[in-house]
């Protein structure tokens, strides 16, 4: 198992402007990340929605982190990629078993517990400790 590549993208995109520590235009971003121009503003666009960068209009425009980078944890720009990190579909909340007479199987429980425990270490890492 592994991130997708547009997780690894963004995870890239954050840590770059959280050791800028300044507003960056896309092209820049694109560049140093080595992320197409237009992948990175996909992203970028989903990092502002989700409030973890704020973008700026104009010739002095760019984006730069919301947050502190003490503030955001990989597991925020996981979870705003991917979703809810669940190691199988049946861990998940609002998963309804196909199972006859509703019952779980033997597995559920690992499976939540796994999904539990990647998502509290994820969320245990904050990009302050990567600069």
């Amino acid at each position: 198992m592994h991130i997708t590549l547009e997780c690894d993208y963004a995870i890239r995109i954050v840590y770059y402007l959280a050791t800028k520590n300044r507003r960056v235009d896309a092209k820049t971003i694109s560049q140093a990340t080595m992320v197409t121009l237009r992948f990175s503003l996909k992203i970028l666009r989903k990092l502002v929605a989700a409030g973890i960068v704020k973008s700026f209009k104009g010739t002095q425009g760019g984006y730069e982190l919301a947050k502190s980078p003490s503030e955001i944890s990989v597991y925020d720009v996981i979870s705003v990629i991917e979703g809810e990190y669940n190691f199988s579909r049946c861990s998940a909340t609002d998963y309804v078993c196909s199972r006859k007479n509703g019952a779980s199987c033997q597995f559920r429980k690992i499976f939540k517990e796994v999904s539990s425990d990647v998502r509290k270490k994820l969320e245990e890492h904050k990009f302050s400790e990567f600069i």
